[in-house]
């Protein structure tokens, strides 16, 4: 942690409407590795329009966005980087005296962990989910080649149209489809919702895939991830994907990057 914050020290932050640690633990802790004049705080809004104001207003560096507000944001920057603009969500703004520009490092992270994973691109996929991170998982899916997939999502106007826009099919659920690839983008299991012990797929479905990916990340480890590694499926989690965008965040906000020790440390020290 920062331990000597002064007048210079500048100020990062996030928005999500379930604040989590991570974040706040892998920057601050980068920050001192580092020797970097940054502070980094965790926050949620009701007031997501006076929220982003103050960013501006106080000069604050870089916020990271999460669920709900990555698609909300939008109209409340200046200007969107490509990675953002391609898919209309956004979850880093970046302040430059001023001028919010928006970025999407979530599709980086998910890009690379399809890569890292090695997860054939002819891998028949069901996406659970039709909001702004699904749109960023979707599109990275797309870009990479994976061309055969499903969104499943209960609102059938998000869904079709997150389908529509990337040449995938909707249904409302998963039915008898038995793809090689599950995907979860929706809050579904994760700590202090309504639906934290369920599984975003049913266990037919989860038997009969090769990978499962869950994009939550609190808890590490979600009832989904828990049953997929009992059936020694791939599995790709929740904190994978945090760990990459927050890495390219940091870049983004002090224009530094960590040694994949560094980035390695920070990961261990955050989820501690």
């Amino acid at each position: 942690m920062q331990m000597n914050p002064n007048k210079d020290t500048q100020l990062c932050m996030s928005l999500s409407g379930r604040p989590g640690n991570f974040g706040l633990r892998f920057h601050n802790h980068l920050y001192e590795q580092l020797g970097l004049n940054f502070y980094y705080k965790a926050f949620s809004s009701q007031d997501l329009t006076g929220a982003v104001g103050g960013i501006r207003a106080l000069g604050i560096r870089g916020c990271g966005v999460s669920m709900p507000f990555k698609e909300a944001c939008i109209a409340l920057v200046d200007e969107l980087d490509a990675s953002a603009a391609a898919i209309q969500s956004i979850n880093t703004i970046v302040n430059t005296h001023g001028h919010l520009k928006a970025y999407n490092t979530d599709y980086i992270a998910v890009a690379q962990l399809l890569q890292t994973h090695q997860v054939p691109r002819e891998s028949t996929f069901a996406l659970r989910g039709s909001g702004g991170m699904a749109k960023a998982v979707a599109s990275a899916l797309r870009d990479g080649g994976y061309g055969n997939g499903v969104i499943v999502a209960r609102n059938e106007d998000t869904g079709r149209a997150l389908a529509q826009s990337l040449g995938y099919e909707w249904q409302a659920e998963l039915g008898a489809r038995r793809p090689q690839m599950l995907i979860n983008v929706t809050p579904i299991g994760m700590t202090g919702g309504p639906e934290a012990d369920q599984l975003a797929f049913d266990a037919e479905a989860i038997a009969a895939a090769q990978t499962v990916f869950d994009v939550v990340a609190i808890p590490v480890e979600t009832p989904l991830i828990v049953r997929a590694r009992a059936e020694g499926k791939r599995v790709i989690t929740g904190l994978e994907v945090i760990a990459i965008q927050a890495l390219e965040q940091f870049v983004l906000y002090t224009g530094v990057r960590p040694t994949d020790e560094q980035f390695r440390k920070a990961v261990a020290f955050a989820r501690g």
